[in-house]
């Protein structure tokens, strides 16, 4: 089969690689789309603690496929299913597996980062998973592209439950990539009585517009400060997300929440950032909730990938570029360059 290798930093290649073999309690997926995602980036920029020198792995977490081979003892399952597949997968003994947390197990791995992922023609999916329930069924009328995009709206997803919107509720995001845009929409179905929208690229303000902000904001001509407070009668924001990995974004993002309000830091900070202070008193005096998400659960996935199915969720937009396995490297160079949003390495056909 052919694959995407990345090799070291700033190498990936399609190369000629032999197709998996699967045993008795795996899954083998023909992969149809697999989104590049900002870990694929991060990675392919500046490495990755789980891979070593002279390590060589199949990038790729966020993708959908057809099931074209099921082992002997697995059940529930049948070759010709279109699937998303949740890439987090656990011990499925400790505690945070128990409770279904499987990206914060400590023995955690993933697809795409830890062991081979999707941007490859086959990607198997090994016994845990099956069994934890990872691979989630979709039907003919979602597409192979807008299911690839479940795992990021799943990580979003995460993110969203944990600062517990209600109606009414001024919202402020910062942030208006891809993944700003999918918690703008999951603020609006919370039911967001003003919904702000932060960034420094006019590009990505002007596309923000689509998904029917109340406010956008471009912070590199206007205080952000002063801007939200303008906006929110100098309360301040009842939900921050910082969906950038911007330093002083998380610094300030505690000034910008009213009393009560949660804030979720959302973007990680790169490897070598400058590290955060917090002023405290804001959170104690004004009873400010901070919290921080990564990955998601299964369940958090499928309940992505339903709001996809049932078109709630609107991920067609996101999609900028497609390319084929065999252009990869021009993908990686194309997603890397930070235009557009979304880009897709399609088994399908190209752009």
């Amino acid at each position: 089969m052919l694959a995407g290798i990345y090799s070291d930093i700033g190498k990936i290649e399609c190369r000629e690689v032999k197709t998996p073999e699967i045993g008795d309690f795996d899954v083998l997926v023909k992969v149809r789309a697999a989104s590049i995602c900002g870990t694929d980036i991060k990675i392919y920029n500046h490495g990755h603690h789980a891979l070593k020198e002279g390590d060589e792995r199949i990038l790729g977490h966020e993708f959908s496929g057809e099931v074209v081979e099921v082992g002997k003892k697995v059940r529930g399952y049948e070759i010709g299913m279109r699937v998303g597949v949740e890439p987090n997968i656990g011990c499925g003994r400790c505690t945070f597996c128990r409770k279904g947390l499987i990206s914060l197990c400590q023995e955690y791995r993933c697809l795409g980062i830890t062991m081979d992922g999707a941007f490859a023609e086959y990607v198997k999916i090994e016994d845990m998973a099956v069994i934890q329930g990872n691979i989630v069924v979709f039907d003919e009328g979602t597409g192979f592209e807008e299911a690839a995009l479940a795992e990021p709206l799943a990580c979003c997803y995460n993110g969203f439950e944990s600062v517990r919107t209600v109606p009414g509720d001024y919202v402020l995001i910062v942030g208006a990539g891809p993944i700003g845009l999918l918690h703008l929409q999951l603020q609006r179905l919370a039911g967001a009585g003003r919904l702000m929208i932060a960034d420094i690229a006019p590009e990505k303000l002007e596309f923000a517009w689509r998904f029917n902000p109340d406010v956008v904001i471009n912070s590199k001509e206007e205080d952000l400060f002063e801007a939200v407070m303008d906006h929110t009668g100098g309360r301040g924001a009842d939900v921050v997300i910082t969906a950038c990995p911007v330093p002083d974004i998380q610094r300030l993002s505690l000034r910008l929440a009213a009393k009560k309000g949660r804030v979720c830091l959302f973007g990680g900070l790169p490897k070598g950032s400058d590290s955060v202070d917090l002023d405290t008193n804001l959170l104690h005096y004004n009873s400010i909730v901070l919290t921080g998400t990564t990955g998601s659960t299964v369940a958090q996935y499928e309940r992505a990938l339903s709001l996809i199915s049932d078109n709630r969720i609107d991920v067609k937009p996101l999609v900028s570029r497609r390319f084929m396995i065999d252009e990869i490297e021009e993908a990686f160079g194309y997603a890397a360059s930070g235009k557009g949003m979304r880009t897709i390495i399609s088994f399908q056909g190209p752009d």
